[in-house]
């Protein structure tokens, strides 16, 4: 399967989806609105989703409301996290024996699925990057619920990084949390950084599958 029209709340959602037969296992990438490309299409969700689906994960992503094909238009935020549980209600349906949800999502995507890890106990772990800590408050992370992975750019002054590493502190200090925390050299779009970022988001994913076997 690869391209998908499924219902959301304000009209059909498009997303891309790759299936794994009888996998336990299943991720949702959301992609940015802050970026070159903002769209499921972004480089570095299309590198998320592939670290994720070459692991044996039924993966989707998707556009949120008015983007692409996906209907409805552009919210502050609490139409696109209405999306996101909607998506993850699709994914969970076509996967009905799965037992183990990872998400994902790219600066706006991060705050989504921020938003959404902490509504939905079945996610276990979340890769995050480029979290926009100087546009949205992310302290409703307390307490965070799951272990994840969090990549951050250093090249542009809408992002600051202070601000990320004192988020990255206080979730480390939490009971049973795990963070891993990388800083790359680069600007939002992480242009020619997709390999180094496909390292991380591996490493991660045998982390989290080790210890949760």
């Amino acid at each position: 399967m690869s391209e998908v029209l499924f219902n959301g709340p304000e009209g059909k959602l498009q997303g891309f989806y790759k299936h794994v037969n009888d996998s336990k296992y299943i991720a949702l990438i959301m992609h940015p609105k802050e970026c070159e490309e903002n769209s499921m299409n972004n480089n570095i969700v299309t590198a998320i989703f592939d670290c994720f689906y070459n692991k044996n994960f039924s993966t989707l992503k998707f556009n949120f409301r008015g983007v692409e094909k996906s209907q409805g238009s552009s919210d502050d935020g609490t139409g696109e996290l209405s999306d996101a549980a909607t998506a993850l209600d699709w994914l969970q349906e076509q996967n009905p024996d799965a037992n183990f949800c990872c998400i994902g999502g790219i600066s706006f995507g991060a705050w989504v699925s921020s938003q959404l890890l902490m509504r939905r106990p079945e996610i276990i772990g979340f890769v995050n990057v480029s979290i926009p800590t100087n546009k949205h408050d992310f302290s409703f992370l307390s307490p965070c619920p799951a272990s994840g992975l969090i990549m951050q750019h250093n090249k542009e002054e809408d992002f600051d990084i202070k601000k990320v590493n004192n988020l990255v502190k206080n979730l480390t200090n939490q009971k049973n949390i795990k963070i891993d925390y990388k800083v790359i050299n680069s600007d939002i779009n992480f242009r020619n950084k997709e390999k180094q970022l496909k390292n991380n988001v591996n490493s991660f994913i045998l982390k989290i599958l080790e210890e949760f076997k």
